[in-house]
């Protein structure tokens, strides 16, 4: 039994803009299962597909945490807008899993893949590839972003489907020394899994912290394990953050964009292709410098892999600082209109580098007022949408919309809306309509 909220976009017409957009959001979900090896927690899917996308090239899956708060934050990852910049530039679809995890549920029945996740996750992938119409959903590579309890159950389904995955970012968590210890089954892990990009981000704050010391000591015993055998691994220590994700996204969004540069075939259905190892750069585990590999006198096998040598200065900028600058402007607003009771409404896309923080508005040349008026973020820089503990909007999603209340009755104003990036850079004014 599964149950579908298929199109979104069967709201009223009246939805105008909102309906346009929702026609790009699908849902599905399992109810539980009471059989042997399948997942016995019902768990929702929520894809994003990018606006008239012909043919998808991979999913990108932005997989939670252990925890019912996990659970209730992951319900907005598929409308992430800086996310969906990296699914559009790639013609990705962006997946979001939320677990219906109990507070007394035990995590592993969804983290360990091998309960029961992975057939289910398998089988979104083909019902989403027939309500979508898009056949090569069902069979494209994946992108796996897993945050503590995500990162557990990506590593493992790195052993297990390693031929089907781009890359994977472990944000504070994997299954390494889990099975190391004899908790759960070791898998086998093949030539095959080793040559899947990967890289382990944990807080510097997580070392030693009661509770989270061990997605600290985790992640860097699987990449001293994994590199010693030649693995494509890298370590990126978070200076400013413990299990939380802070700002995390502006340097894996740079990593996936790498390797999915390098990866993704010629033609969808070819097989993926390996990394160009004469790209790569290497970093001291505790260097303050990066090299070339072909200048690299170190040794490589506890080297920090690095898959070119634009992401390995974006590396070095976050590993000192938590943070990587932009000096680029976002993008430019489109179909700003006003309507005749003076609501502004408008689209936007984030910046590839720094995502959205705010926009302005402009009337009659001068500045209205700033959107959100004071953006906030409790674990990283203030964006337009927010951002939770585990990297996905703030509920409920902000919309771009704003009415001016201040203007007069029957008076014609010009309107103009300018986007802000996360460093405070502007993008070109756009009028509106």
């Amino acid at each position: 039994m599964k149950s579908f909220f298929v199109f979104l976009a069967l709201l009223a017409p009246c939805c105008g803009q909102l309906f346009a957009e929702a026609r790009q959001y699908f849902e599905v979900t399992y109810p539980a299962s009471t059989h042997t090896n399948e997942l016995a927690l019902g768990v929702t899917y929520r894809l994003w597909i990018p606006e008239g996308v012909k043919t998808l090239r991979g999913v990108i899956v932005h997989q939670h945490g252990c925890g019912v708060g996990s659970n209730q934050g992951a319900v907005t990852a598929a409308q992430d807008l800086h996310w969906q910049a990296l699914a559009k530039k790639w013609n990705c679809a962006l997946l979001g899993p939320a677990y219906h995890q109990g507070e007394k549920d035990n995590c592993r029945l969804w983290c360990d893949p091998r309960n029961g996740s992975h057939k289910t996750f398998l089988r979104c992938l083909a019902d989403f590839a027939a309500i979508t119409q898009h056949p090569e959903m069902e069979d494209a590579p994946w992108c796996l972003w897993g945050h503590s309890g995500g990162g557990f159950w990506s590593s493992i389904m790195q052993t297990m489907y390693p031929e089907r995955i781009v890359a994977i970012w472990f944000r504070s968590g994997t299954a390494f020394a889990t099975w190391e210890k004899g908790d759960i089954p070791k898998p086998n892990i093949s030539a095959a899994a080793l040559a899947v990009p990967a890289m382990c981000n944990p807080g510097v704050k997580e070392k030693g912290h009661q509770r989270f010391n061990g997605a600290w000591t985790g992640s860097l015993e699987m990449f001293r394990a994994y590199r010693a055998q030649a693995s494509l691994i890298g370590f990126a220590p978070d200076p400013r953050t413990a299990h939380e994700t802070g700002d995390s996204r502006y340097l894996a969004i740079p990593f996936f964009d790498a390797c999915l540069a390098m990866r993704l075939p010629d033609r969808v259905g070819q097989p993926l292709k390996p990394a160009d190892m004469k790209l790569a750069w290497f970093a001291e585990l505790d260097g303050d410098e990066v090299q070339p590999a072909a200048k690299f006198t170190g040794d490589v096998k506890q080297a920090i892999w690095l898959p070119t040598e634009r992401f390995a200065k974006a590396w070095l900028e976050y590993v000192r600082l938590g943070a990587t600058s932009d000096t680029t402007p976002p993008p430019a607003p489109t179909n700003v209109r006003i309507s005749a009771t003076g609501e502004l409404t408008w689209d936007a896309e984030a910046d590839f580098e720094s995502g959205l923080q705010a926009f302005i508005i402009q009337r009659d040349g001068k500045d209205l007022a700033q959107y959100p008026e004071k953006p906030t973020n409790r674990f990283g820089r203030p964006l337009f949408q927010g951002m939770s503990y585990g990297d996905t909007p703030e509920k409920p999603v902000r919309e771009m919309k704003f009415t001016d209340t201040t203007a007069k009755t029957g008076a014609r104003h010009r309107y103009i809306v300018i986007a802000v990036n996360s460093v405070g850079l502007r993008s070109k004014p756009t009028p509106a309509r």
